[in-house]
């Protein structure tokens, strides 16, 4: 794991660090990939973590006179999904957004974190390609605006520098006269890997519904994001018809080159690429282009009670001071740990579980300054100043949660090694939604996996409890 430790409270701070350690310092936010890559020791040689997440105005999403939309740094999936600005002119990405893992990861992980993961299974870097998409990178020597066309040079690798930082996020926004959507075809319907994935959009003449200009990316099957460019230029200048969909479709399986895995063969992959290109197009045809989005996506967001940082704070120097369950305490162990073991081994806390410790399963979901999250994914110095609920604060002195005594009263525990996860979505989805939905409790617990029952005592107990 990592040695330093180091919140930082301006971005002067973090290029300044990042140039005299270099390929010895590594920026976190939402840490979802870093975590699992240091945890197995992929990242090597690696002593120093700076992270970015308290830094004021990183967290933005805005759009510029010039029609340009700009997303911070910290700007996560679930800020994407939520932002009108998004939805209404960047669909596509706020879908992509949508398909990312579960409430928990969407919540910590950063559009800016996925594009610098590179690969080319990530689901934001798709409709970002396909919106003409660019990327500020700081350093000491200044910065530098890279189309993001230009930001790839294979799987996993890009152009930046160790030395530079990804600030600002970068595209025009959807004119009247186009329309998009993002398909995703995965093993399950959430919390999976893209085994292909496009992004559409079309700029089109209302009237005779012709193709001013088409812009058609492919994610999964190359080993960077690519144009299917001869799909592109065909269906240009011609109207959007069943005939011409189909073979704009086979032009863009032309474009892919996919591998053999376990996931699935290049021929299967291939075959989809065909199979997503047409429904997407279709989609459109039909202005259909939006089903299966909720108006009002479940976030497991409460009321926020994060702080910007006033100052650096470095560790192991300084102890982790934290509010946990609305007591304080102080750690000076623990900080090159994840905050699930920080809860479990140094708070003694142990009602969060490890089942998975990769962000699969939700046993270790716990609320982070108001939003739920997955513990096992989280540096435990991100603590520091914070605020933190685990399921042994859901109770008060005198009574149980009413998620909890609903769990009970319908047998919702079997082994019981999930259920304190299960608690904590729920117990924050009737904070956000106190008349929850059958479907908005799906949504909810999607982050979170049962491996004795069928989940329908699970749900039963959650809608009972919204009464």
């Amino acid at each position: 794991m990592w040695h330093n430790y180091i919140n930082a409270s301006s971005t002067d701070e973090v290029v300044k660090i990042l140039g005299e350690k270099k390929e010895r310092a590594r920026v976190i936010a939402g840490g979802t990939d870093l975590i699992l890559e240091l945890e197995r020791g992929v990242r090597k040689g690696l002593d120093t973590l700076i992270d970015v997440s308290r830094i004021p105005n990183l967290d933005q999403i805005t759009i510029d006179k010039d029609d340009v939309i700009h997303l911070g740094a910290l700007v996560t999936h679930n800020s994407c999904v939520e932002s009108k600005l998004i939805r209404k002119r960047a669909y596509p990405l706020a879908r992509a957004a949508w398909e990312v893992g579960a409430p928990q990861i969407r919540n910590r992980g950063t559009v800016a974190g996925n594009l610098i993961t590179a690969s080319p299974a990530n689901d934001t870097i798709s409709p970002l390609m396909a919106l003409g998409a660019s990327v500020t990178l700081a350093s000491t020597r200044g910065e530098r605006t890279v189309p993001l066309k230009e930001f790839y040079t294979g799987v996993r690798k890009t152009v930046m520098q160790a030395d530079e930082m990804l600030v600002d996020i970068s595209f025009p926004a959807l004119k009247k006269s186009q329309r998009g959507t993002f398909i995703k075809l995965a093993l399950r319907r959430a919390q999976a890997i893209s085994l292909v994935n496009t992004t559409i959009i079309l700029d089109l003449k209302d009237a005779t519904r012709t193709v001013k200009s088409a812009s058609i990316t492919l994610g999964a099957v190359t080993p960077i994001i690519v144009h299917a460019e001869e799909a592109e230029n065909f269906l240009a200048k011609k109207k959007l018809n069943k005939k011409n969909i189909a073979q704009a479709a086979e032009l863009a399986m032309q474009a892919a080159h996919p591998i053999d895995d376990v996931r699935g063969s290049a021929a299967y992959r291939r075959e989809m690429v065909r199979v997503i290109t047409a429904r997407g197009l279709t989609s459109i045809l039909e202005e259909t282009e939006q089903a299966g989005m909720p108006k009002k996506p479940i976030l497991l967001w409460g009321q926020e009670t994060a702080r910007e940082a006033q100052s650096t704070s470095e560790f192991p120097a300084t102890p982790i001071e934290t509010t946990i369950n609305g007591k304080s305490y102080s750690f000076k162990s623990g900080h090159n740990k994840t905050l699930l073991r920080l809860l479990r081994e140094d708070g003694m806390m142990t009602g969060t579980k490890e089942g998975c410790a990769e962000g699969e399963c939700g046993a270790c979901t716990v609320f982070l300054d108001g939003k739920a999250v997955m513990a096992c994914l989280v540096p435990a110095p991100r603590a520091h100043g914070a605020q933190i609920t685990t399921v042994e604060g859901l109770a008060d002195d005198t009574k149980l949660h009413p998620i909890q005594e609903a769990f009970v009263e319908n047998g919702a525990v079997q082994c019981g090694y999930c259920t304190p996860g299960f608690l904590m979505s729920g117990a924050k989805l009737l904070e956000e939604k106190p008349n929850p939905s059958r479907n908005e409790i799906e949504q909810a617990i999607t982050g979170n996996l049962c491996r004795c029952t069928g989940y329908y005592k699970i749900v039963k107990a959650i809608e009972d409890a919204s009464k």
